[in-house]
């Protein structure tokens, strides 16, 4: 039998039988891997402590004949516990938990792990905006999915200017220069917003922008649908 170990943060728990769980982990190395953890509702149960949500644990598992393996140990390694202080912050933890399940496949890449990881620290950090940690989850997502919008060139392959607005063309995931009688839903700012979201290492890097929490409000149904069209969520 062969037994991995490697880290993991839960994306699902289900209650199997009279004590076992059914949990599903998303790991840097291993891609998505569904355990069953026996006897883990049970009060004396080693393995319960390492299988906490918002978490990283180390765990230890033996691959299966089916697509179920044995979890045989777990261990806490970091627990984001701020971030159930803050209802808000709450929701959007479940929210990105679900979001990244829904995106991965089995042999899902470390990118996916390191992007709920590095969600999971911001919405720790009491400082960041949630908000605005949303925004940058939405957009790397779309960017590790393959999906990112062009937000250097308009549908006409000319380059974004500062002085126009612009609406968006979901089909070609382009901006449209609005014609002139009317103004776009999107200027310059937008535009500059969504670039560093995309580009930024951490969340926290957009709270330098003037005006940060209105332009994300803004441009975050733009984004949303973006996700809803071009990634499985």
């Amino acid at each position: 039998m062969k037994q991995v170990t490697t880290k993991g943060i839960v994306l699902t728990r289900v209650n199997y039988g009279e004590a076992d769980r059914i949990i599903t982990f998303i790991t840097p190395d291993q891609g998505k891997i569904t355990v069953i953890a026996k006897s883990v509702r049970k009060q004396k149960s080693k393995l319960a402590g390492g299988i906490e949500l918002f978490s990283i644990s180390e765990i230890s598992y033996i691959i299966g004949k089916s697509d179920i393996n044995t979890l045989t140990s777990s261990r806490l390694q970091t627990h984001y516990g701020n971030l159930v202080k803050e209802l808000p912050r709450t929701q959007l933890g479940f929210e990105v938990i679900k979001l990244i399940n829904r995106a991965t496949e089995d042999s899902s890449d470390e990118d996916y792990f390191r992007l709920l990881d590095q969600t999971l620290q911001s919405l720790n950090d009491l400082e960041v905006d949630t908000q605005l940690t949303k925004t940058w989850f939405n957009m790397q997502l779309l960017k590790i999915a393959g999906h990112m919008p062009d937000l250097n060139n308009d549908v006409n392959g000319q380059k974004l200017e500062v002085q126009n607005s612009y609406d968006f063309h979901m089909d070609q995931m382009r901006f449209a220069q609005a014609h002139q009688e009317r103004e776009g839903a999107f200027d310059c700012n937008h535009i500059k917003f969504l670039r560093l979201a995309a580009a930024a290492e951490r969340p926290h890097l957009l709270q330098r922008i003037n005006n940060a929490t209105k332009l994300s409000d803004a441009t975050n149904a733009l984004v949303q649908s973006m996700l809803a069209n071009y990634v499985r969520v």
